[in-house]
């Protein structure tokens, strides 16, 4: 999928999620810039929510990302981890809530069987092939990851790795020191 014009603008970060041979990995780079300087190589853009059984990795202002986990976690208990329902849920509320609205970060949520970038307009998309990415090196993250499901046996992980060197390679945004987890 094609990540929107607000992704492409967000600089400092890179999060992929692969789907492949029912198993979901996401990862992330651990690059925090502030303007034109790097202040931290290993910050955790990503976590695993709901007994471990969901995944979600960000891009963004890191105080609204948090603020977002937060009440998506709240989400998923209120809706017993039912992920499509919690997603939905939190973009209505990132929409309309008046001090929400304005929080800068994109989400990508995924458990065995969904996979979710969500926005504060609302957006809550689901990939048609099973790959989606957000953040400065994201496009580039999705050409890597799909050329490489396509035309080779790699494994999700194994793919989530190689696209993410090639977007670190290509992105200044996006470091190599990888996060990544599986489901």
């Amino acid at each position: 999928m094609l990540i929107s014009r607000e992704a492409r603008q967000m600089h400092g970060t890179t999060v992929l999620c692969v789907r492949k041979d029912n198993k979901v990995v996401l990862a992330a780079d651990g690059q925090v810039t502030l303007g034109d300087a790097v202040i931290k190589h290993g910050a955790k853009k990503i976590r695993r929510l709901f007994n471990d059984k969901i995944v979600a990795g960000f891009a963004g202002s890191t105080a609204d990302a948090l603020s977002l986990f937060s009440r998506f976690e709240n989400k998923l208990q209120e809706f017993h981890g039912n992920l499509p329902r919690a997603a939905v849920e939190l973009a209505k509320e990132w929409r309309t809530d008046r001090s929400l609205r304005h929080l800068d970060a994109l989400l990508i949520v995924a458990d065995t069987k969904n996979t979710f970038l969500l926005s504060g307009n609302g957006d809550v998309i689901e990939p048609d092939d099973g790959v989606c990415a957000i953040g400065s090196g994201g496009n580039y993250a999705v050409a890597a990851a799909r050329a490489l499901a396509k035309n080779s046996k790699m494994s999700a992980k194994d793919i989530a790795q190689e696209a993410m060197r090639i977007a670190a390679d290509i992105c200044i945004y996006t470091n190599e020191n990888f996060s990544i987890e599986e489901v």
